[in-house]
C-alpha cells in the first residue's frame, strides 16, 4: 500500500541509467526552491546522483522516502522550458527524461567547473609603484619591467600576459608579491567562441517601404507581448537580415531578449560579425562545434542575463534567455532544423512556435523559399505574411542561363564536367578580378569504382552504398559509417582481376579539373573533407572574402546565407540526382537549394550571372528555381500535394526499425502495423513496411512504415498504447518520427 505523505514529495528523473522516476522528500529548507524542472542532487545507494524534478506530489509509493540533498539553482530548467519539455515528450512520443537531456547541455549536467586563472593586481598607489620601479631599474631590472607592465594595466592583468609582456620569470613576480607591491588573485575566464574575431561597429540601415511594413507588424507583436507567427518571405538579397536586426533592437528596447536561429551550415563568422557589429556585448553563440567549456560559459552568461541575444543552430531554441521577447528562424525551410538521428526527433520550427505560444511572444520565420507547409499557413492566414520582393540595394536579379549537357557531350564527343559557357565565364571573371562560386553537392573525387567484368560497384562492407574515391588520400570511403579501404585490384564480387573504372564526379575532381584547364586560377574547396577541424569554415570563408581565391568550389555549405560582393558568377555543375529521389519533398528541396545557390550571384555593385548545367533542361522545378519564382512553384507543387494527400493536406508519422537481422527488422514493423490497424480511425492510412533509402547502415538493416492522417492527433492517439511494448525490444530498435523531413531515408 502506498504511504501517505505530506505534499513534500518530488518525483525525480535521474541522470543515471534508470528509466523510471524515484520519489524523494523535499526538506523544509528547500520547499521554496524545488519545483518541476529543478536540478537536484539526491542520495542513491551508498553515494549520490543528479536528476531533474518532473513532478511535485502529495503521496509516495513507499514510507520514509530519503530527502533531497541540495537544489542546484543555477542549472534548473525555467518554467516555460519545462512546460515546453512536457509538450515535446507528448507530441514526439519520447520519454520526458530524453527531452530534458537536450534542454541542459552536458557540461551543465556534469557540473563542469568554470575556468579560473591567476591575475595580478596592484597593492599600492601608482605613484608608489612608479618610485619602486625607478629604484629597481638597476638592482633588479626584471622586477622593474613587471612593475612597468602593471603601471599600464587597468585594475588587473592575467599572470601569463604580465610574464609575457615583461619577459620576467615567475620568481621575479613573486618577489614583488612577497614584498607587498602586487597580489595574485584567481579570476574566472570566460571561454568565448568570439575571442579574437574581428568586426566593425555598424548603424541601422534605412529600410525600404516593404521592410518598414514587415518591421512594423513584428514590432507591434513585440510591444503588445502577443503570440503571433510571422513569415518574412523575401527573395535572396532583399534585406531580411536588416529586418531581424531592427526587430531584435525593438525587443532590447523593451528590456526583452531574443533568440536567432540559423542553419548549422550557415553559422559562420560572416553571419556572427553582422550581429556583433550591431549588438556587441549582448551576444552568446551556441552550436555543436563549441568546446564543452565554451558551451558552459555561454549558457551561464545567457542564464544570468549577461547575454540577451542568443545566435545558434537547432538546439539554441532551448536557451534560458531572460525575459525572452522574440524568436527568429532564418532560412526556416532548412533540413538541419530537424533532428532525425535520435529522440526526440523534433523540428526546431515547431518547437519555436510552441515556446512562443507558451510565452505569448512573436516568432519570425524567414526564407526566400519557405517550406510549403509554412507558406500554406501564411496563405490561409494562420501566419502573418510580409513579402520583400526587391533586392535591398536595388541590385538586379542575376542573368540566368541553362546549359543542356547532352549537347555538350555531343559537342565534346563524350563526357565533360564543364560546359564551354561555364569555362568562358570563369576565365572572364578571373581576368576582371571578379569571383566565381561553383556548386556540386557531392564530395570526393569519384562517386564510385566499378568492375568492368561484372559491372558491380565496390560497396561498403557495413552499408548498402557505393564507396567514394578520395584521390588526395588514395582511399575509398563510406560517407555513412566512415569505413575506408585502399582501391582493390581484385573485384570483391566476381573475385577476378578485371580492370576497375572510376565513375561519377565529386568536388575534389571538379577542383583538379579546373586547375588542369586554368593552372593560373586560384581555387578553394569547401566540403566535409576540408572543414573537419574547428574554425576551418571561418578560415575558408575569410580567405575567399579577402580575394585570396578566384573560385570557391563546394557542396551545399557554400549555398547558405553567404554574402560575397565580388561573386558575379555562380555555376551549378549538376542538380539532377536530387530530383530523382523517391520522396514527396524531392522537388521542393531541389527548388530551395537551387534558389539559394543562384542568390549568391551579383550581391555587390556588379551584375551577376547563374549558369546551370543539367540533363533535364525543360524540368519545371529547375526553370522556376532559376527565375526565383517561388509563387509559381508553390502553385504547381501544392496541387500535386493535394492530389496525393501529402502535407500540408495531411500529417505523417514515420516508424523505423533497425536490426542486425533483416528478418527481425521487417517482421517487427509488420507486427507493429497489425497491432495498430484496430486503433486507427477510417480516415487514416497505414502503408506496408519498406526498406529505407539506405537499406543497410553499420550492418543494421533498416525499414520504414508510414502513417498518414488528417492531423497528427489520431495517429499519436493510436500509437501511444502500442509503442511501449515495441520500444523495449532488445534485437530491434524502433524509432518514431512525427512530421518527418524525408519519407525515403
Amino acid at each position: 500500500m502506498p504511504g501517505n505523505c505530506p505534499p513534500e514529495i518530488a518525483e525525480v528523473l535521474l541522470d543515471v541509467n534508470l528509466e523510471r522516476p524515484l520519489d524523494y522528500r523535499i526538506p523544509e529548507a528547500l520547499l521554496n526552491l524545488v519545483t518541476p524542472g529543478s536540478r537536484v542532487e539526491i542520495p542513491l545507494r551508498n553515494g549520490s546522483a543528479f536528476g531533474v524534478v518532473s513532478k511535485i506530489k502529495s503521496h509516495c509509493d513507499f514510507p520514509n522516502p530519503k530527502a533531497i540533498l541540495r537544489a542546484i539553482e543555477e542549472a534548473s530548467i525555467k518554467s516555460d522550458l519545462f512546460e515546453l519539455a512536457l509538450w515535446m515528450s507528448d507530441f514526439y512520443l519520447t520519454p520526458l527524461k530524453k527531452v530534458l537531456k537536450i534542454l541542459l547541455p552536458k557540461s551543465v549536467r556534469t557540473e563542469k567547473k568554470e575556468k579560473l586563472q591567476f591575475a595580478v593586481r596592484r597593492k599600492k598607489s601608482l605613484a608608489e609603484i612608479t618610485q619602486e620601479a625607478v629604484r629597481l631599474r638597476t638592482k633588479s631590472p626584471r622586477q622593474a619591467q613587471v612593475l612597468d607592465v602593471m603601471l599600464k594595466a587597468e585594475k588587473e592583468a592575467l599572470l601569463t600576459e604580465v610574464l609575457e609582456a615583461s619577459q620576467a620569470s615567475r620568481a621575479s613576480l613573486e618577489s614583488l608579491v612577497k614584498n607587498g607591491w602586487l597580489e595574485l588573485v584567481k579570476v574566472q575566464i570566460y571561454r568565448s567562441p568570439l575571442e579574437g574575431a574581428e568586426y566593425f561597429k555598424t548603424l541601422p540601415k534605412t529600410l525600404n517601404e516593404e521592410q518598414k511594413e514587415a518591421l512594423s507588424k513584428i514590432s507591434e507583436s513585440i510591444l503588445s507581448s502577443r503570440f503571433e507567427t510571422h513569415l518574412l518571405w523575401g527573395i535572396t538579397g532583399s534585406g531580411k537580415t536588416e529586418v531581424y536586426l531592427q526587430a531584435i533592437q525593438k525587443a532590447l528596447d523593451q528590456n526583452k531578449g531574443a533568440i536567432l536561429m540559423v542553419p548549422e551550415i550557415a553559422l559562420t563568422e560572416q553571419t556572427i560579425e553582422r550581429f556583433r557589429s550591431r549588438f556587441e556585448g549582448h551576444i552568446a553563440i551556441l552550436h555543436h562545434r563549441l568546446s564543452e567549456g565554451e558551451r558552459l560559459d555561454e549558457w551561464h552568461r545567457v542564464r544570468k542575463g549577461e547575454a540577451r541575444i542568443v545566435i545558434g543552430a537547432r538546439s539554441a531554441i532551448f536557451s534560458p534567455v531572460q525575459n525572452l521577447g522574440i524568436i527568429i528562424i532564418d532560412e526556416e525551410h532548412e533540413d538541419t532544423y530537424k533532428q532525425s538521428d535520435e529522440h526526440p526527433r523534433y523540428h526546431a520550427r515547431e518547437v519555436a512556435i510552441m515556446r512562443a505560444k507558451i510565452l505569448g511572444i512573436p516568432v519570425v520565420l524567414g526564407s526566400a523559399t519557405p517550406a510549403l507547409e509554412t507558406f500554406h499557413n501564411a496563405i490561409t492566414k494562420k501566419f502573418t505574411l510580409s513579402e520583400l520582393s526587391f533586392r535591398a540595394t536595388s541590385q538586379a536579379l542575376p542573368k540566368l542561363e541553362i546549359v543542356d549537357m547532352k549537347r555538350e557531350y555531343e559537342k565534346n564527343g563524350g563526357y565533360t564536367l564543364f560546359s564551354s559557357a561555364l569555362l568562358e565565364g570563369i576565365k572572364s571573371r578571373a581576368e576582371a578580378g571578379e569571383q566565381t562560386l561553383l556548386f556540386l553537392n557531392r564530395r570526393g573525387y569519384h562517386s564510385c569504382m566499378k568492375c568492368l567484368g561484372c559491372g558491380e560497384a565496390i560497396k561498403c562492407r557495413h552499408c548498402d552504398v557505393s564507396l567514394t574515391f578520395h584521390k588526395s588520400e588514395k582511399k575509398l570511403a563510406c560517407h555513412l559509417c566512415g569505413y575506408e579501404t585502399p582501391p582493390p585490384t581484385i573485384c570483391p564480387e566476381c573475385k577476378t582481376a578485371n580492370p576497375m573504372k572510376f565513375k561519377g564526379v565529386g568536388t575534389e575532381q571538379a577542383e583538379a579539373t579546373l586547375k588542369a584547364v586554368f593552372p593560373e586560377i586560384r581555387t578553394l574547396r569547401m566540403d566535409a573533407d576540408t572543414t573537419r577541424h574547428k574554425g576551418s569554415h571561418g578560415k575558408l570563408f575569410k580567405a575567399f572574402g579577402r580575394g585570396k581565391a578566384d573560385v570557391l568550389i563546394g557542396t551545399q555549405m557554400v549555398a547558405k546565407g553567404l554574402h560575397f560582393p565580388e561573386v558575379t558568377l555562380v555555376g551549378v555543375l549538376s542538380c539532377d540526382t536530387s530530383l530523382n529521389i523517391p520522396d514527396f519533398r524531392a522537388s521542393e528541396k531541389t527548388f530551395q537549394l537551387l534558389t539559394q545557390v543562384a542568390g549568391r550571384a551579383g550581391r555587390g555593385v556588379k551584375a551577376g550571372e547563374v549558369i546551370l548545367q543539367t540533363l533535364l533542361p525543360d524540368n519545371d522545378t529547375i526553370l522556376l528555381a532559376l527565375k526565383q519564382d517561388f509563387r509559381a512553384f508553390y502553385e504547381e507543387e501544392i496541387a500535386v500535394r493535394k492530389c496525393f494527400s501529402y502535407p500540408p493536406y495531411s500529417a505523417l508519422v514515420k516508424i523505423s526499425s533497425s536490426s542486425l537481422s533483416e528478418k527481425k527488422g521487417f517482421h517487427t514493423l509488420e507486427n507493429l502495423r497489425n497491432a495498430l490497424i484496430p486503433h486507427l480511425p477510417p480516415n487514416c492510412e497505414l502503408m506496408p513496411p519498406l526498406p529505407a533509402g539506405h537499406a543497410r547502415v553499420k550492418d543494421h538493416y533498416r525499414f520504414n512504415l508510414l502513417l498518414k492522417g488528417p492531423t497528427p492527433l489520431p495517429l499519436l492517439r493510436a500509437l501511444r498504447p502500442i509503442l511501449p511494448k515495441f520500444l523495449t525490444l532488445k534485437d530491434v530498435k524502433i524509432s518514431v518520427d512525427v512530421n518527418p523531413s524525408s519519407t525515403f531515408f
